[in-house]
């Protein structure tokens, strides 16, 4: 039976994580040097055009379709055939399918999005736009049918992944490792200072997440009920302590609070929550997000030491944060929350934590392999990066023949 307000929030959620994408796409334009804000911003911005077409055709066929031996949905409903008005009972049996359609189309938009913080300010737009849409086909799809899927394998071994700490996050900082490995670093790296060149922006984007990510994870109920109110608080309540815990941890480390430290403890404390925000109560969701603040923190130091250069941070806030979030699900997760979850190792369930780890390995691996192959492969037949003098002008004018700042 299609109920008529769980309709109307799952179309709101949509719509919510919508606006993460030119949230994000604001949030790393005013991380970048000026010379390179356009050319970052698109390359967010045009994944909504890009994978909504390959959402239509292949992607929800791929992600949600029916099984083929648990690791993809078969091709039966490109093109959105057979989709009818009506609800999709293996999925959301309140709200008509197209609704879960787009909902789910919005997750695969963002995802390939967040990846281009890893390289920004030296990939070419069309390679970049080749790799995104096959990474689409053989990521992310794949991924989502073993999690989410009806019939996906790993599904069916107990993974739990409330609204995408292993599809979304894991998947997007594992292939942001690939991505800095294999493109390399900016000219100057480790020499020079990168400096944002418009913080407020930046502050802009942050919010716009955080005001989206609502959406991203009360609306993965897909009804407004009980659960969906659990994830909105859980969101929040994880968002402020990983701002909070980031911040003490800066000042104590360097001396001063920033405000680039307070917008990425934010959104290191909302994607961690993000796979456990349905399973856990309110007080595990603050302790997740303190986690966050500290371990992500940690992350994205390791980036100097280990010298790779992820350029904004994807490896360090989304990796990380995807991996710990999915274990802290495996010890917070308790069915007094969410009775259609699993009790986590705090509930006597030491079982959860372990499939969770088998899960984090199997994403981890999979999603690093096939990026590196992909990226390798293109960069044989096309080139990934821009020249020297391209680099130096930047891309607004070498990729694109404009400027964010004119006089």
């Amino acid at each position: 039976m299609i109920q008529a307000g769980d309709t109307a929030f799952v179309l709101t959620a949509a719509a919510l994580v919508l606006l993460m994408t030119p949230g994000l796409a604001l949030f790393y334009g005013g991380m970048v040097r000026g010379k390179n804000v356009l050319g970052t911003i698109l390359q967010s911005f045009i994944m909504i055009s890009v994978i909504s077409i390959e959402w239509v055709y292949l992607g929800y066929s791929m992600s949600f379709g029916p099984d083929v031996g648990g690791l993809l949905g078969d091709l039966s409903w490109s093109g959105l055939r057979a989709m009818g008005p009506g609800p999709n009972l293996d999925y959301a049996p309140t709200i008509p399918e197209p609704v879960f359609m787009i909902y789910q189309c919005m997750f695969a938009v963002i995802t390939p999005a967040l990846i281009t913080g890893a390289f920004a300010e030296r990939m070419r737009f069309g390679p970049f736009l080749l790799f995104s849409l096959l990474w689409a086909v053989l990521v992310y799809n794949p991924v989502c049918h073993w999690i989410w899927g009806a019939g996906g394998w790993l599904k069916a071994q107990g993974v739990l992944d409330f609204a995408g700490g292993l599809v979304v996050h894991l998947t997007s900082g594992a292939a942001a490792l690939a991505a800095a490995l294999v493109v390399g670093p900016r000219q100057g790296y480790g020499r020079e200072h990168f400096l944002p060149h418009n913080l407020p922006i930046t502050l802009l984007g942050a919010a716009l997440l955080w005001f989206g990510w609502f959406g991203f994870n009360a609306g993965s109920a897909l009804a407004a009920n009980e659960v969906a109110g659990t994830a909105f608080v859980a969101t929040h309540l994880a968002g402020m302590a990983g701002m909070a815990t980031w911040v003490l941890v800066e000042r104590l480390h360097r001396g001063k609070p920033t405000t680039l430290g307070a917008a990425s403890g934010a959104v290191a404390g909302l994607a961690t929550v993000t796979p456990a925000s349905g399973f856990v109560s309110a007080n595990s969701a603050v302790l997740i997000g303190m986690l966050a603040g500290l371990f992500c923190y940690l992350g994205v130091l390791a980036k100097t030491r280990l010298h790779y250069d992820d350029s904004l941070d994807v490896v360090g806030i989304h990796g990380v944060g995807g991996v710990l979030g999915t274990l802290c699900l495996g010890v917070f997760a308790t069915t007094a929350v969410n009775p259609g979850g699993a009790d986590g190792l705090l509930a006597g369930n030491p079982g959860l934590l372990g499939i969770q780890l088998f899960a984090i390995l199997i994403v981890g691996v999979y999603t690093f392999a096939a990026s590196w192959g992909l990226l390798k492969a293109i960069d044989l037949v096309w080139g990934l990066r821009i020249t020297r003098d391209a680099e130096v002008e930047g891309l607004d004018l070498s990729e694109h023949s404009e400027t964010a700042y004119s006089g």
